[in-house]
């Protein structure tokens, strides 16, 4: 029987394991956040939900799933934490065929192979970078995106797949443990069929969670 204290706790948006960004109110963005997150609340199909609303800007549609996407993310990761340990995930895999190396421009410049809780933290916290740049996710309306913006977009929408590939294939116990399954799952689908209609992330990425993807969302 799930906990459903805990699991308030746990879904609780308003309380993520980090500082959140969020969208100020009164902002365009703020108003299109609304507009998903009422699509979503009024149990719409998430296949229509995550169609661009007619008369809006893909960026900016895009910009408000992605920050929400990392944030959901995040939590779900929250969840398992504590079983996802050096000594439990050495490697940051998605089981025995798929393995994720961290690459960024600082401290690893080449692909290296690091435990599921470093690459976890060093994923969120870069993740956290990119969405509080001004440079690339401009809150003030009338600010132009950057030209490369979907470019990064499809970066931070691939690792943040990992942590899926990650959380299912090895932690799906503990989610499971805490009656989260329906959550989870709720989440993966909004995630997929968002990517899939913008085109953000190569098949090849995919392939991991392919079968219950295929099970799940067709």
């Amino acid at each position: 029987m799930s906990n459903p204290f805990l699991l308030k706790q746990v879904f609780n948006k308003d309380k993520t394991f980090r500082p959140k960004r969020k969208f100020e109110p009164g902002t365009q963005r703020f108003e299109l956040h609304k507009k998903a997150q009422a699509s979503l609340n009024a149990g719409l199909d998430l296949k229509l939900a995550v169609q661009l609303p007619a008369g809006e800007e893909l960026n900016d549609w895009v910009a408000v799933h992605v920050v929400d996407f990392f944030n959901r993310i995040n939590l779900i990761y929250g969840t398992i934490s504590d079983g996802c340990t050096e000594r439990s995930c050495p490697i940051m895999s998605g089981g025995p065929k798929y393995e994720y190396r961290w690459q960024d421009e600082h401290k690893f410049r080449r692909p290296t192979a690091l435990s599921a809780p470093r690459y976890m933290d060093l994923l969120m916290d870069w993740v956290e970078v990119q969405i509080n740049n001004e440079d690339v996710f401009p809150t003030n309306v009338g600010t132009p995106f950057p030209k490369n913006f979907l470019q990064v977009v499809k970066k931070i929408l691939s690792r943040l797949f990992r942590v899926f590939v990650h959380v299912y294939i090895h932690h799906f116990d503990r989610i499971a443990q805490l009656g989260s399954e329906a959550h989870v799952n709720t989440c993966y689908k909004h995630f997929y069929y968002f990517v899939t209609e913008f085109g953000l992330i190569d098949t090849k990425e995919l392939e991991p969670l392919k079968e219950m993807t295929a099970r799940m969302c067709h």
